[in-house]
């Protein structure tokens, strides 16, 4: 085989020089990147699944807390509610009072 021949060969084998530069140097570096890769998206992954389950669930306590504050509504008339019953306590005593009890 010729010298060229020989470079033609070797050049796709990881770690062997085609024309006096190595490759290994490349390899290293494909496999750090993947395994930083790998990483990442082991810790982003989660975190993308449970911001999607915390949106759903803020999602329900939204709902429920708009129920909450339909149902608890007539409770700002509660005032007035006193309001008229002091009147008509007062009413009933002073028409006791006029009756002798």
């Amino acid at each position: 085989m010729t010298q060229h021949a020989i470079v033609l060969l070797s050049a796709g084998v990881p770690g062997s020089s085609a024309g006096g530069v190595s490759t290994t140097g490349w390899w290293v570096g494909y496999t750090l990147g993947f395994l930083v890769l790998l990483v990442v998206l082991m810790l982003v992954i989660p975190i993308l699944l449970l911001a999607r389950t915390i949106g759903k669930e803020a999602t329900m306590i939204n709902d429920s807390l708009t129920q909450a504050v339909h149902n608890t509504a007539p409770l700002a008339a509660l005032s007035t509610t006193i309001e008229h019953a002091t009147i008509i306590i007062a009413g009933l005593k002073r028409g006791r009072e006029r009756l002798g009890g």
